[in-house]
């Protein structure tokens, strides 16, 4: 059973969020909250698998949210998947940055919106290795930005970096398996080592250290 936390300022979100987890087989609502303080709250004392965050809220925005809930020992198996409009949400970058495992357009079908829920709580983190490669680097290339490695990049594998880069790209395992003519376990391998070695909690992580530490451009 997949527990799942709302936290959206909009009555009318939440109540179709609502409707969609308590609807659907394998899925149970740990709770709601309407603003940043009280997801973390809510969190902190029903621990769910996965926590759907808005992140343009009043007071405690869901960027701060998302920092507090990954940050919190007690929360460590607790995922955050962003809820955004793309056209607005400029701290979707900053996020996924913070830990956050993914996010999912607003306007996303239900179907992908539970596939993808499920996807995070099973430990795939990524929903979408190309959507969210393309939204990273729209969000980079609206400012200006500075290359600053990742302090552990230089105990990466020349191997290790080139797959690191291949995941920036939205290859998946097959894909990065593909191009670099190898079976997808020692692509899996290639991928869960990066993520050790730079302490990424999932593969949206691991394309934010690819593009702060000049690996993808």
């Amino acid at each position: 059973m997949i527990s799942v936390l709302i936290v959206d300022d909009q009555d009318v979100v939440r109540l179709g969020l609502r409707m969609l987890i308590e609807n659907e087989d394998g899925f149970t609502l740990a709770g709601e909250a309407a603003d940043g303080l009280g997801a973390v709250a809510a969190a902190k004392e029903k621990r769910p698998d996965v926590v759907l965050m808005d992140i343009r809220m009043p007071g405690v925005d869901g960027l701060e949210a998302t920092r507090r809930i990954l940050t919190d020992p007690d929360l460590e198996s607790t995922r955050v998947v962003v809820l955004t409009t793309f056209e607005h949400d400029e701290y979707v970058f900053d996020a996924l940055r913070h830990g956050a495992s993914g996010f999912l357009l607003k306007d996303t079908s239900p179907a992908d919106l539970l596939e993808a829920v499920r996807l995070v709580a099973d430990g795939q983190a990524l929903l979408s290795p190309s959507v969210t490669r393309t939204l990273v680097r729209e969000f980079v290339t609206q400012a200006p930005r500075s290359v600053k490695p990742h302090p552990n990049l230089n105990e990466l594998t020349e191997r290790e970096r080139e797959v690191v880069t291949l995941v920036a790209e939205g290859l998946t395992n097959d894909g990065i398996a593909g191009r670099l003519f190898v079976s997808p376990a020692t692509a899996r391998t290639h991928v869960s080592r990066a993520m050790v070695k730079l302490g990424a909690r999932d593969r949206a992580q691991l394309v934010v250290f690819a593009y702060q530490s000049g690996l993808a451009t």
